[in-house]
């Protein structure tokens, strides 16, 4: 089965992909180790959405591969990539469709305050989940470009509110 792990900047994306993962015995793709990893090094201060999304494209196209290999073993994929927009989450639907796959959207409905709470005490603590500073421009960027999930994305999955 293949998880949709969904929610804004400081929803708790990874912490919650880590707590399914060890309840399901799954794998978790965390597109901001992925980025950190391989891309951000090689980033310009010009380098806009633009270019992390054709390295995100290359990731996930990676990603799926390796999901179904995974789902030849009957191991759970978690994927923590933000999906953050309408579009990013039916490609995965689509994908799983295509290839006769399960899929359960999770959405993270954390208000704007406690998010931006978690974002500076992460920033400050670097703790486990920390991979980059994530600045208040950056923060209200997603704000905007964030689209909260359809009730019809949502019908049986899970919504988290905290």
């Amino acid at each position: 089965m293949i998880h949709l792990i969904v929610g804004n900047t400081g929803s708790g994306k990874t912490t919650y992909s880590n707590t399914l993962k060890e309840k399901l015995g799954g794998i978790v793709f965390t597109i901001d180790t992925w980025n950190k990893a391989l891309f951000l090094k090689d980033k310009n201060d010009s380098d806009g959405i633009d270019w992390f999304l054709e390295r995100i494209e290359r990731s996930e196209s990676i990603m799926q591969n390796l999901i179904l290999q995974l789902e030849t073993r009957n191991v759970d994929s978690i994927l923590d990539l933000g999906l953050s927009k309408f579009s990013h989450r039916e490609k995965f639907r689509n994908f799983a469709k295509e290839h006769s796959l399960k899929i359960k959207l999770h959405f993270l409905d954390i208000p704007k305050e406690i998010r931006k709470k978690r974002i500076v005490e992460r920033n400050t603590t670097k703790g486990e989940t920390f991979e980059f500073v994530v600045s208040d421009a950056d923060f209200e960027f997603m704000e905007v470009w964030f689209e909260t999930p359809t009730e019809t994305e949502i019908l049986g999955g899970v919504r988290e509110l905290k």
